[in-house]
């Protein structure tokens, strides 16, 4: 008999905000929220973006104002909004306008004691000032040095970057500021803040959890596609010695893809269990919730932590995929709006999945998913979101272009119809399943998935099954894109309203459409309406995957046919203590009350501590010990 996989805790931070609790999809659906709720997620944006902290129940502002909610949301409610989803790249990741190119280059010779003003918009000063400069500022875009002779030094120049929006994280959010992060890069250190969000949010407490099962039996899967490329990570390790700095040792291992595993691993879970990571370019969340799928259904992991965190907002990164075409500039989306006269364009309409669209938006993100086999959720009570009975992942086969699409998303759309059919029959899929595609907006996306999810839900008897785009709203998070949609997919069973692509006016004539309802508009379809959806990856280099999600009541329909009435009332009183609990967390979340989990060299275990028999490992600290009667699956060979 399968175990099914059922989500138990979810969380993250992605640009619309905190994820757990269905922060960042209320955020998207702000409009249609009423007003007490509209209330919370200004509130908590308020707090993560440091513009208030709550004090005796009154919010005080960086100048000093002691307002209640009320009045903060009044004052600042606008200014909020405006800090999220896709604009403009904030000067606190870097300045568009002004990125940094090392060129060497020499000033002239000068006399002693005369002076040389310069603009600090096109020339910075080096780190390490010389003894024998006085630097004397002048205003914010122009200082005057004073040297004592002739000198030659490496300066550096700028350019600004033909892309300037991006799904940034809201401004105002400085995960390094949460805990000790030691150099951490920014994917890590939002690791950190993310899977302490889904680990709390559950509402619970992580320590009894793990005492029920044996240590071997938790995992955590996890990854991010590009690794950590900004200059804490991998991208300070490329560029320090060009510019003369120190490499350091931390520039090289926190650089690695599979970190964000290695960090929840370590300071977060203390997991000895297994442990992997899989990376396949967009697809990678999907890929690494497919091992999780599998293991539990099996009963060879009884709980998972699946995740990633990819912080790709950097000026390389960026250029790197302009080089590529991949990306939606300034120029490209002024011409696609036919303004002439304007100097730049809506940067909060720069991604236009399914519409006339020139490029993608990057993102970034972490989000972190908690799974349970059934059993073992009914027995510590815990939430149940949703079910993942399926993922599928396949290749595209031999191709032109690394690049270029293929046939491997028509496989895995297709079997998770076909699997999903099995489960909530013809009309369950056909009339009661919404797709969250992958939806970048580049213009041979919109074609190529099109196709794909029509020729599917065609061939199944769809007529017009809906299709939404979170990309519109984050961006394009990379590997952690699969995250984004599963956790904003959860919302629609919490609130009934399925997103719509806003930032779409109309369907491009180029996409298909036979089978399908693009969803341009925000629709309330009620809470129950839809008993599952297809989440889809069609990723870079034949990457492919797309996830069977299940609605939390239809997960527990589910179980109501596997336990009796008399289990099914148990869980619900544990469930309900859950509940009150994960609260208890959200409330404290708002008012800025709770510190991310960061078990920084606690009780850290050597191989002298363990207890080792041939029958099993006990471990200090865990209440279960590792089981040794290990099967011989081959022992007819034997």
């Amino acid at each position: 008999m399968a175990r099914l996989p059922v989500i138990v805790g979810f969380g993250g931070i992605n640009s619309a905000g905190r994820t757990s609790f269905h922060q960042a999809y209320r955020r998207i659906i702000f409009d249609l929220l009423p007003t007490a709720l509209q209330q919370e997620v200004l509130l908590d944006l308020a707090t993560i973006t440091q513009l208030a902290e709550h004090q005796n129940g009154l919010w005080l502002t960086p100048d000093g104002e002691a307002l209640d909610a009320d009045t903060l949301i009044d004052t600042f409610g606008e200014e909020l909004l405006a800090r999220t989803l896709i604009r403009r790249i904030h000067p606190s990741l870097f300045d568009v306008d002004n990125v940094v190119l090392h060129k060497s280059s020499a000033l002239s010779p000068v006399s002693e004691g005369e002076k040389l003003s310069f603009s600090v918009k096109t020339r910075s000063l080096p780190e390490n000032i010389p003894a024998n400069w006085q630097v004397k500022e002048l205003s914010k875009t122009h200082s005057e040095i004073t040297v004592d002779g002739t000198l030659e030094t490496f300066i550096k120049d700028t350019k600004p970057l033909s892309v300037k929006a991006a799904g940034q994280l809201p401004t105002g959010f400085d995960p390094s500021k949460l805990y000790q992060s030691r150099n951490h890069p920014r994917g890590l250190q939002m690791t950190v803040y993310g899977a302490s969000d889904a680990v709390l949010s559950s509402g619970l407490d992580w320590d009894t959890v793990r005492n029920h099962v044996a240590p071997d039996q938790v995992a955590v899967y996890a990854a991010n596609s590009i690794g950590q490329m900004d200059d804490l990570g991998f991208g300070g390790m490329l560029k320090s010695a060009l510019m003369g700095k120190r490499t350091t040792s931390k520039h090289l291992p926190l650089g690695y893809a599979q970190m964000p595993a290695d960090f929840v691993n370590a300071y977060i879970l203390g997991s000895v269990g297994n442990v992997g990571t899989s990376i396949g370019a967009c697809a990678t969340y999907f890929f690494n919730l497919e091992r999780a799928v599998e293991q539990i259904k099996s009963g060879k992991v009884r709980i998972a932590m699946v995740g990633g965190s990819d912080a790709p907002i950097t000026p390389e990164i960026i250029e790197g995929f302009r080089t590529m075409g991949a990306l939606a500039e300034d120029t490209a989306l002024l011409a696609l709006d036919q303004l002439e006269n304007q100097k730049e364009p809506d940067h909060t309409r720069s991604c236009r999945p399914f519409a006339q669209n020139c490029g993608f938006t990057i993102g970034e993100s972490s989000q972190w998913t908690l799974l349970m086999d059934d059993e073992l959720a009914l027995e510590l009570g815990a939430t149940i979101y949703g079910a993942i009975p399926a993922v599928y992942a396949f290749a595209d086969g031999y191709k032109k272009s690394i690049s270029a699409p293929g046939v491997g998303n028509y496989l895995t759309m297709s079997k998770a119809m076909a699997y999903l059919q099995n489960i909530i029959g013809e009309e369950g899929l056909t009339q009661h399943t919404f797709i969250q595609a992958h939806g970048t907006s580049t213009p041979q996306n919109r074609v190529t998935e099109s196709h794909v999810l029509s020729q599917a839900a065609a061939s199944f008897g769809a007529e017009a099954m809906p299709v939404t785009a979170m990309k519109a709203y984050l961006g394009h998070s990379q590997g952690t894109a699969g995250g984004d949609q599963l956790h904003l997919s959860l919302g629609v069973w919490e609130h009934g309203v399925l997103p719509g692509i806003l930032t779409s006016t109309a369907v491009a004539d180029d996409v298909y459409t036979d089978g399908l309802k693009f969803q341009l508009k925000h629709e309330d379809y009620g809470k129950e309406h839809f008993k599952a959806a297809l989440l889809n990856s069609k990723g870079f280099g034949g990457n492919n995957a797309t996830a069977v999600l299940l609605s939390p009541f239809k997960a527990i329909e589910m179980l109501q046919k596997r336990y009796s009435a008399e289990q099914m009332k148990a869980y619900e009183a544990k469930n309900a203590e859950v509940k009150k609990a994960a609260e208890r967390y959200n409330e404290a979340a708002i008012r800025g009350e709770i510190e991310p989990i960061y078990r920084f060299g606690f009780n850290v275990l050597g191989g002298e501590e363990l207890n080792i028999t041939d029958k099993q490992i006990s471990l200090p600290g865990y209440e279960m010990p590792v089981d040794l009667k290990v099967a011989n699956e081959f022992d007819d060979l034997v």
